[in-house]
Formats: C-alpha cells, sequence, structure tokens
C-alpha cells in the first residue's frame, strides 16, 4: 500500500550551537613588545527556530529530516575580533502544530499563525576574549571563557488542523461526499465504513467572493474517546474548528441518539468541546417526503440549528452554506487556537521510531573547564 502524504506526527532531534572559545591573544606589533591583551570574544552558537507556514498542511518534510543542529560559533581572535555567530536553524511547520518533550510528554509550544516565529532552543553565548579580564592589578590575564555548551532537545510534533467548519459523523454518513460537492476537494467516497484515513481540507466558496475552509474529520465511533476505531488519533484535528457540523444519515434509527452519542466522545475527549457552536445535517434526505421530514423535525436535539441535505441532489446545500456561514460570524471567533493543551501521553503516539538515533560530536566536552590559562613564555599568537 502506497504511503500516505498526510502526516501529523512526526519526531525529531533539535540541537542549538554552541559559543565560540574567547581567545587569549596578546597585542603583537613592531615596537610594541608587550602590547597588552587583545583576544576577541567568541560567536553565539546558532539558534532554532519554529516557523509557522500556510502552505503547509502536513509533517511530511520533517519525516525525512529526523536531526534538526544549528551550527556552532566559532572563536574569538586577536584585534579583540568576534568570531562568527553560528547559523541559525529555523524549521517551517504547518499552522496547528502543538510541539512536545519526546522524554516527558510535556507540552512546550503551539505554532497557530503564519509567520509566527518560537524559539525552540537558544544557541551557547560566546565566551569573553582576555581583554575583558584586564585590571590594574593584572595586566595580562592568560585566560579567556569558553563558550556556553549547545542545548539538546527531542521532541514531537503533533498536528491540529486548522478550520472553520469540522465534519462530525459515523463512518459513511456522507461528510467526504458533501466535502467533494462544496468545494474542489477530491477525498475518497466508497459505500463502506472507514472510506476516509486521513482528514481532508476543502475551501468552501460563498456569496460576494467570500469562502471558509471545511475539514472532513475521519469517522468517529462510539468509544472514540478511549482508542476505538480511529480513536484518538482524528479527535484532536476537531479542537481547533470554530464550528462543528454534525451529520447523521436521515435513515438512522434514532437521529437524537446517534447525535448523543458522537457529542458525547467529544466531550469525553476534550471537555474544551462543549463550547463549540455546532449545526445539525441530516443527510441523504432526497429519499424522504414532507410528512417524514415534519415527523423527524420532532425528534432532533433542542437548541441545535438543523437542515435536511442531499449531496447527490443538492438539496439544502445553498442553505447550510448560509446557515454555516451566520453560525461562524455571530460572535468573534477568532479564539480557535486557544485550546487548553494536555501534556502528550506517550503511550497514544502511534510513531515508528526503531531506527531514531542521536547524533554524538566527538568535541561535545571539550570545553568542560572554566578557565583556560596559557604559560605566558609560550604565548600564542592565536587562539587555536
Amino acid at each position: 500500500m502506497a504511503e500516505s502524504n498526510f502526516v501529523d506526527y512526526v519526531k525529531i532531534y533539535c540541537r542549538s550551537g554552541k559559543g565560540g572559545r574567547g581567545s587569549s591573544h596578546f597585542r603583537r606589533e613592531k615596537y610594541i613588545p608587550k602590547g597588552g591583551p587583545d583576544g576577541g570574544d567568541g560567536g553565539r552558537g546558532g539558534h532554532v527556530y519554529l516557523r509557522g507556514n500556510r502552505n503547509l498542511w502536513t509533517l511530511l518534510h520533517l519525516r525525512y529530516e529526523r536531526h534538526v543542529m544549528a551550527t556552532h560559533g566559532e572563536g574569538g581572535s586577536g584585534k579583540r575580533s568576534t568570531g562568527r555567530d553560528g547559523q541559525d536553524r529555523v524549521i517551517e511547520v504547518p499552522c496547528g502544530t502543538v510541539v512536545y518533550d519526546a522524554e516527558t510528554g510535556e507540552f512546550i509550544c503551539d505554532v497557530t499563525e503564519d509567520g509566527q516565529e518560537v524559539m525552540l532552543l537558544k544557541g551557547g553565548r560566546g565566551g569573553q576574549g582576555n581583554w575583558h579580564f584586564k585590571t590594574s592589578t593584572n595586566q595580562a590575564p592568560r585566560y579567556s571563557q569558553p563558550g556556553e555548551p549547545y542545548q539538546e532537545r527531542t521532541v514531537i510534533m503533533q498536528l491540529k488542523l486548522l478550520a472553520d467548519v469540522g465534519l462530525v459523523g459515523f463512518p459513511n454518513a456522507g461528510k467526504s461526499t458533501l466535502l467533494s460537492v462544496v468545494s474542489a476537494a477530491k477525498p475518497k467516497i466508497a459505500n463502506y465504513p472507514f472510506t476516509t484515513l486521513e482528514p481532508n481540507l476543502g475551501i468552501v466558496s460563498y456569496r460576494d467572493n467570500r469562502s471558509f475552509v471545511m475539514a472532513d474529520i475521519p469517522g468517529i465511533i462510539e468509544g472514540a474517546s478511549e482508542g476505538k476505531g480511529l480513536g484518538l488519533r482524528f479527535l484532536r484535528h476537531i479542537e481547533r474548528n470554530s464550528l462543528l457540523l454534525f451529520m447523521i444519515p436521515a435513515d438512522a434509527d434514532d437521529i437524537r441518539k446517534e447525535y448523543e452519542i458522537l457529542h458525547n466522545e467529544l466531550v469525553r475527549y476534550s471537555p474544551e468541546l462543549l463550547d463549540k457552536r455546532r449545526v445539525l445535517a441530516i443527510t441523504k434526505s432526497d429519499m424522504l417526503d414532507e410528512e417524514l421530514i415534519e415527523a423527524l423535525t420532532e425528534e432532533l436535539p433542542d437548541g441545535v440549528p438543523f437542515i435536511f441535505i442531499s449531496s447527490i441532489t443538492g438539496q439544502g446545500i445553498t442553505q447550510l452554506k448560509d446557515i454555516l456561514w451566520q453560525e461562524l460570524n455571530k460572535e468573534v471567533f477568532h479564539d480557535v487556537e486557544r485550546i487548553v493543551h494536555k501534556d502528550l501521553d506517550l503511550s497514544t503516539v502511534p510513531l515508528d521510531d526503531d531506527d531514531f538515533v542521536i547524533p554524538y560530536e566527538e568535541d561535545d566536552f571539550d570545553d568542560d573547564e572554566d578557565i583556560i590559562e596559557y604559560d605566558w613564555d609560550d604565548e600564542p599568537d592565536t587562539d587555536e
């Protein structure tokens, strides 16, 4: 089976650069035999940043770059010359990426906006050259500072899709069909459960060149919050949706009961989902006459806007767009990303990291000493 292009979990090793060593250089020029200390500072190590990129929708590009390392700062030199700073590394991630510590599962940060930058690891400061330590009583210091060590961390990145409307329903409820009708998305459609095995995004065109983003979340079943079916893998993508569109087919045994099962699974997964706006769409309604629609209306849950639709015939699709647009714009709805992130349960993360190796440098421990001393009689012209 071909590998999916949708990757929403990835584990990577990140390391900043260590600071360059300060120089213990002394000025040596003609007619100036003892010019005094003039060793420059070391450059700082490179930082590691995360940056949101709205043109990305998956973490696939990071699956093949498991180690992200900034470069080290260079050492200082004579004439108070500062060493070159290490080169920063920027990790481009899709908006909606959440980062956790791979060892503890602790939440680290959240990237939700295009262009947003978060410093994941700070590079080490460069050491001071010996000219900083010159005093009236110590006019020829023979020592300088080493650079600060680098920081390193193995992290797990988890994607939670950003969308205005999230489609929620049991398998075969017609979610993929609706998305294919109202947008240019081409999700897989077939008459068997769990046809959709990865979320799909589509841009829904509305009146006056307006639009909103709709996400087809793979089917949820009873017990999904406990890991059944596709389980926790896709429930998290619902957290960022501004509005939830519940979809239940008209031929369901009990529409109200199915709605309550879906609603309860979401709340069990995250109580914050209780505050999401909800709309109910009764799909496959082309098989109903007016009498059946009136009878079913009396059984629908209270307080939830509803509409009977058919993606095949187009029944109610325009009205559905109107309802969704009105609900999305009833109030300021920009708190989507302000969700409470819990620490990650590492046992639920589907990672294949048997071959994950943390790189090692031979000189990682060269800078253990705090003070570097030199013999005055064998004084070097440069710091090597």
